[in-house]
C-alpha cells in the first residue's frame, strides 16, 4: 500500500539535447552542469520540494548513468522518503514487449502505473531542461479555482522568438481557446513553458485515447496531440501566467547566456534567497584557494578551486585549476577543468575534467572578429585535452582531444 498524494510530479529528463553537441555526448541535457555548483535538473527538483511536492518520477532514457548517479536516493532535495520521494523511471520490458519513450505523452503513459500507486487528484508535468524558480502550489491553487482540466504555465516572449514555442490564445479570464505548436508565423506571444497540471482522471483518459489512436502522424506529444485533442473536446484549459525568470537552456548560446545571467545584477534570478533554496549534490571539496598573483572580478568561483591566474566575468565550477599566467574571460568552466599557464580562454564553455594546455587559445572576443557571422561561443566537450599552443576558433565545437 502507498499513501495517497494530492499531487505527483513527473519530470521529463530523458532528452538527448543534441543542440548542446559535445556537452551532451556522454550525459543527458538535464545533467549538464550549470551555475558553478548545480546541474540543470536541480531547478525543477528544488521547485518541487519547495512547493510541497514530495513525490517525483524522473523519466530518463538517453545516457541515464550520470543522471542516476547524481540523483541517487534524492537526499540533497529532501526526497529520500519512505512514502513518495524521487524515483528514476526508465523504459522497461513488460509482457506486451519493450519500447523507448516515443514522445512526451507516451513517456507519461508508460508510467501510469507509477502514478496510480499514489492515487493523486492532480499530476504536474515538468521539463528537466529549464532554469527558473516557481511555486507549483500557486499554480495548483489557480487550477482548482478555475475548475480546470488542464492548466498550462505560460509567459510572454518576443515575437521573433515565438516560433520556437507552443503558442496559446486565451480569453481575459485565462481560458485557452486555441493552441499552435511552434507556428512559422506566430500571431500571439503567449508561450507554453512546458509545465502542465492535469486533473489525473482527465490525463489518464487522454493518454489512453492517444495511445489507441493509430494515425501515422500521431507523435504522442502533449503539445502536438494531447492539448489539441482536449481543446477539440471543449475541455477546460487555462493559462497560468508566469512573470519571473525562465530560460530554456537547450542551445549553446542559451546555456552560456543563462550562466552569465547569474553574474548580471540586473537579471531577476536570486540564488541567495533563503526562503527558496536551489538544492544540489554537494561535491564535498575544500574552500577555494586564491593565489597572491590572482586577479578575479565579476565572477562566481565555487569550492575546491585553485586560482592563480586572471578571471573576469566567468562562471568557475568546483575543482577548477587556473594556473598563473592563464586568462579566463566571459567563459564557463565546468567541474574539474584545468587551464594551464599562458592559456587564454574567451567566450567559451569548457566541459568537465578537460585540460587546456599551456599557451593554448580557446575562443575569441567578438570585437576581434572581422566577420561577426563567424563569431560565437567556442565549446570544449567533457574530458578533452587541448594540446599546448593549440588554437580553437569561435563557434568551434571540440568533441575529441586536439
Amino acid at each position: 500500500m502507498f499513501n495517497k498524494k494530492e499531487i505527483v510530479a513527473m519530470l521529463l529528463a530523458g532528452g538527448q539535447g543534441s543542440r548542446l553537441y559535445a556537452l551532451t555526448k556522454q550525459i543527458a541535457k538535464p545533467a549538464v552542469p550549470y551555475g558553478g555548483k548545480y546541474r540543470i535538473i536541480d531547478f525543477p527538483l528544488s521547485n518541487c520540494i519547495n512547493s510541497g511536492i514530495d513525490t517525483v518520477g524522473v523519466l530518463t532514457q538517453y545516457q541515464p548513468l550520470a543522471m542516476n548517479d547524481y540523483i541517487g536516493n534524492g537526499q540533497p532535495w529532501d526526497l529520500d522518503r519512505n512514502t513518495g520521494g524521487v524515483h528514476i523511471l526508465a523504459p522497461y520490458q513488460s509482457q506486451q514487449g519493450a519500447e523507448w519513450y516515443k514522445g512526451t505523452a507516451n513517456a507519461i503513459y508508460q508510467n501510469l502505473s507509477f502514478i496510480e500507486r499514489y492515487d493523486p487528484e492532480y499530476v504536474v508535468i515538468l521539463s528537466g531542461d529549464h532554469i527558473y524558480k516557481m511555486d507549483y502550489s500557486e499554480m495548483l491553487r489557480y487550477h482548482k479555482e478555475k475548475n480546470a482540466d488542464c492548466t498550462i504555465a505560460v509567459l510572454d516572449v518576443d515575437l521573433e522568438e515565438a516560433s520556437r514555442f507552443g503558442i496559446m490564445f486565451a480569453h481575459d479570464d485565462g481560458e485557452i481557446y486555441d493552441f499552435v505548436e511552434k507556428p512559422k508565423e506566430p500571431k500571439s506571444t503567449l508561450a507554453s513553458m512546458g509545465i502542465y497540471i492535469f486533473s489525473f482522471d482527465v490525463l489518464k483518459k487522454y493518454l489512453t485515447d492517444n495511445e489507441n489512436d493509430k494515425r501515422e502522424d500521431n507523435s504522442k506529444d502533449f503539445g502536438k496531440d494531447i492539448i489539441p485533442m482536449m481543446l477539440a473536446d471543449n475541455k477546460r484549459l487555462y493559462a497560468y501566467r508566469f512573470d519571473g525568470y525562465w530560460k530554456d537552456v537547450g542551445t549553446i548560446d542559451s546555456l552560456w547566456e543563462a550562466n552569465m545571467d547569474l553574474i548580471n545584477p540586473n537579471i531577476p534570478i536570486d540564488l541567495y534567497d533563503p526562503t527558496w533554496k536551489i538544492y544540489s549534490r554537494n561535491p564535498v571539496m575544500p574552500p577555494q584557494s586564491i593565489g597572491k598573483n590572482a586577479k578575479i572580478q565579476n565572477s562566481m568561483v565555487t569550492e575546491g578551486c585553485t586560482i592563480d591566474g586572471t578571471v573576469d566575468f566567468s562562471m568557475i565550477s568546483d575543482g577548477v585549476t587556473i594556473e598563473e599566467g592563464a586568462v579566463v574571460t566571459d567563459s564557463i568552466l565546468m567541474p574539474g577543468v584545468v587551464v594551464k599557464s599562458g592559456a587564454v580562454v574567451e567566450y567559451a564553455i569548457v566541459g568537465e575534467n578537460s585540460v587546456i594546455g599551456e599557451n593554448a587559445k580557446v575562443g575569441e572576443r567578438p570585437e576581434n572578429v572581422e566577420n561577426r557571422d563567424e563569431w560565437g561561443v567556442a565549446v570544449i566537450g567533457h574530458e578533452i585535452t587541448i594540446s599546448n599552443g593549440a588554437k580553437i576558433k569561435p563557434k568551434e565545437i571540440i568533441g575529441e582531444n586536439k
